[in-house]
């Protein structure tokens, strides 16, 4: 009887990390897809929000995941991919953009200065 009740035990929580771990691999999937499809976008940004988005539909559409909103913004792209498997869809969003409009992570040393008066 104990046998059996362990065994049930053990295959519910093995269940419950099989599950767990699928979860965990789609919104990775997911977070790539839309990290992806916004650098796509941001590469096409200045041709215009049409061209940058279907950039993006194609990155987004090769990592198996869909487009669900696209904006270009200036330089910016900005956009929210989604992939479905199983029961699981989770959404994602994901900015990219020109390296100057962020500022410098925190701890990052400011880079060297010419000496006043020109060089020597």
């Amino acid at each position: 009887m104990w046998t059996a009740l362990a065994a049930c035990a053990l295959c519910a929580v093995f269940g419950a990390v099989l599950a767990l771990g699928q979860v965990v691999s789609v919104r990775h999937r997911a977070g790539g897809a839309a990290d992806l499809a916004a650098l796509a976008a941001a590469d096409r940004a200045l041709w215009g929000e049409e061209v940058a988005c279907a950039a993006a539909v194609r990155a987004a559409a090769a990592q198996g995941a869909e487009l669900v909103r696209c904006g270009v913004t200036g330089a910016e792209a900005e956009v929210t991919a989604r992939v479905v498997r199983g029961p699981w869809a989770p959404t994602v969003r994901a900015r990219a953009g020109p390296a100057s409009a962020a500022p410098p992570p925190p701890g990052t040393p400011s880079p060297p200065r010419a000496p006043l008066g020109g060089v020597r």
